[in-house]
């Protein structure tokens, strides 16, 4: 099986899913209207991810490109969220995990079921998308916020629709007078992660709690993955959330500018994926391990710093050597500019950069090698 050919295939197949409504193979099937060319080869075989919700749109999509090229393929994807996704990888309870953030170092220091005695999990990242602090305030269009009061919000300090805070930073605006309900993940979320990364180090005084996967506050109401916080606040008049853009959706939700620099930039695909070619990677990891360190204090024109880099988690090496050949070939065609294109149709979310993508299909087709 030559993964390459594999990989071309796959961009063959992501062109195609273009066009369709995109369902995975545990959500109804995808319609199998692009058969590739009849010397291509064929993946055949069955894998299992668990993992980001985030990411959930996207892997919907790709799952419906390959497989519909492939009718011997089945993957299945259940975005139960980040922590679930690393914790059922390490246990050999799923293929690959789906994760909003990179392994962490205690994570590596400890063993793999699927892996190889002695190696390790690597980190591809595959998705890039912006946070959106969206909310649902009846009557308010616009709203600004900086780094400093969203932390006030999220941890409790700022209560009030009508707080001065906010009142501040949006002069003409007729906020209401009404308690502010924070809806914040319940579960171990990377998106979480993402968002009080961004907070700890944009707003040290006012977020006294470090990056975490768990919500760190007891403030407001919790709700599990995307769909669970958008539903939430959705239903909750005066709310307010964080949530991958992907799952806003026909919501309703709005989603606030933010203050970068000294501008107030609109959410954007293109604005995550500036501060993401300007992130250098994670030092000390191995050499196939992509994990990104993002930038989160980037003020380029246009940037928008609260991202996230969503990554599939894979062994560099499997005991099950099948295996290894098909995640290897999944992932490189995720990679593929067609199939990521796709995902930026479908999600809403930002191509890798061509130098990064490059990265991760030589990253990918190193596995088992």
């Amino acid at each position: 099986m030559k993964l390459s050919r594999i990989a071309q295939l796959g961009a063959v197949a992501a062109v195609a899913v273009l066009a369709l409504a995109g369902c995975a193979s545990n959500e109804g099937g995808a319609p199998s209207t692009s058969a590739p060319a009849s010397d291509a080869p064929k993946l055949s075989g069955t894998l299992n991810g668990i993992g980001s919700s985030a990411q959930g749109a996207a892997q919907t999509a790709w799952i419906a490109g390959i497989q519909t090229a492939n009718n011997g393929l089945t993957i299945n994807y259940d975005p139960q969220g980040s922590g679930a996704g690393r914790k059922s990888f390490i246990s050999g309870a799923a293929d690959f995990a789906g994760s909003d953030a990179a392994l962490k170092d205690e994570e590596l220091a400890g063993t793999f079921a699927l892996c190889k005695p002695g190696t390790k999990a690597i980190d591809l990242p595959v998705y890039i998308s912006p946070i959106a602090v969206a909310y649902n305030v009846p009557g308010v269009k616009d709203l600004k916020l900086d780094a400093e009061t969203i932390a006030k919000i999220f941890s409790g300090k700022v209560t009030k629709w009508n707080d001065p805070a906010i009142a501040a930073l949006n002069s003409g605006a007729s906020l209401p007078d009404a308690t502010i309900t924070v809806v914040h993940r319940s579960d171990d979320s990377g998106t979480t992660q993402n968002f009080t990364d961004y907070l700890a180090q944009n707003a040290p005084d006012a977020w006294t709690a470090p990056a975490a996967q768990t919500f760190p506050f007891q403030v407001g109401d919790a709700a599990k993955g995307t769909s669970g916080v958008v539903a939430a606040a959705k239903n909750a008049q005066n709310s307010i959330t964080y949530v991958d853009e992907s799952g806003i959706g026909t919501s309703g939700l709005q989603v606030a500018q933010l203050k970068v620099g000294d501008s107030f930039n609109k959410i954007s695909a293109e604005g995550a994926a500036k501060v993401v070619a300007d992130s250098p990677l994670v030092s000390g990891r191995a050499a196939n391990d992509l994990a990104i360190q993002i930038n989160r204090k980037d003020t380029q024109a246009g940037a928008w710093p609260l991202v996230l880099v969503s990554y599939v988690i894979a062994c560099q090496n499997y005991t099950d050597a099948a295996k290894a050949a098909l995640v290897s070939g999944y992932v490189q065609y995720i990679a593929s500019d067609a199939a990521q294109q796709t995902a930026a149709t479908q999600a809403g979310s930002a191509p890798l950069s061509a130098d990064l993508a490059k990265k991760v299909s030589a990253a990918a087709a190193s596995i088992n090698k």
